[in-house]
């Protein structure tokens, strides 16, 4: 059986999306089976991140009404062994039934090794329906203080709901940064009060991919890519040193 991991931030900005989508494409290149779901109700753009925006895509709802099988969502053409569903745009998160959602999880629990649920910023219900189902939690927080406090603040929430497997990924951190303000991982980690999964470097490449209508690892095996490998080997339970 496969697993159900949701990829969630306190705030918008962190750069949540693109490491989903580059998590995503590390485990499929690495051999496993890649479901990935945008439920970013209204504001999808997982899409993009994945080089799929040319593609006529079914939204997950598509699934949970009956209307099509899961077995249609697209194929990526870079990264065989990863597939895509893309977000509802006319309905709310409220909207979603519980039940059906749970249902089409558990279908792709059988049919993939891992299913990665892109989450809307913030603590409303998209996020809690991401959140619900997921046996991993991965919250992406961005090196400034903002949005530390609101992954700090997420966690706590998670830690409401009875999640205990969440992990931090920290986006964005520039050495250059790190040495002006002095601000260490550590101290990350313990402002957000989380163990850490990863570290994702600032990188124009990331810019750069989505402009060339690529993922980011189609387009470059360096910085960004790299620690996105990274981050999908320690998933796999692969011991892989965290360095920026």
């Amino acid at each position: 059986m496969g697993e159900l991991i949701a990829v969630l931030s306190g705030k918008g900005g962190t750069g949540k999306t693109s490491v989903c989508a580059g998590i995503a494409t590390a485990l499929a290149q690495n051999g496993s089976s890649v479901l990935c779901i945008d439920c970013d109700i209204g504001l999808r753009n997982l899409d993009i991140a994945l080089g799929l925006s040319e593609f006529a895509s079914l939204s997950f709802l598509d699934i949970c009404s009956g209307e099509h099988a899961l077995q249609k969502a697209v194929h990526h053409p870079l990264f065989p062994g990863l597939s895509f569903l893309t977000a509802p745009m006319n309905c709310q998160a409220e909207d979603i039934d519980f039940s059906a959602f749970a249902s089409m999880l558990e279908d792709a629990r059988s049919q993939f090794d891992f299913v990665l649920m892109d989450a809307p910023a913030g603590l409303d219900a998209g996020f809690r329906l991401s959140a619900k189902f997921a046996d991993r939690v991965i919250l992406v927080t961005g090196p400034d203080p903002a949005s530390i406090r609101d992954a700090a603040r997420a966690g706590e929430v998670l830690e409401l709901m009875g999640k205990g497997n969440v992990r931090l990924i920290v986006n964005r951190l520039s050495k250059k940064a790190v040495k002006t303000v002095r601000l260490t991982v550590d101290d990350i980690m313990d402002k957000a009060g989380l163990p850490l999964l990863g570290i994702v470097p600032e990188d124009p490449d990331m810019l750069l991919a989505v402009c060339y209508r690529l993922p980011l690892l189609a387009h470059t095996h360096k910085g960004a890519a790299k620690a996105c490998h990274r981050i999908a080997k320690r998933i796999c339970g692969l011991s892989v040193p965290i360095s920026l």
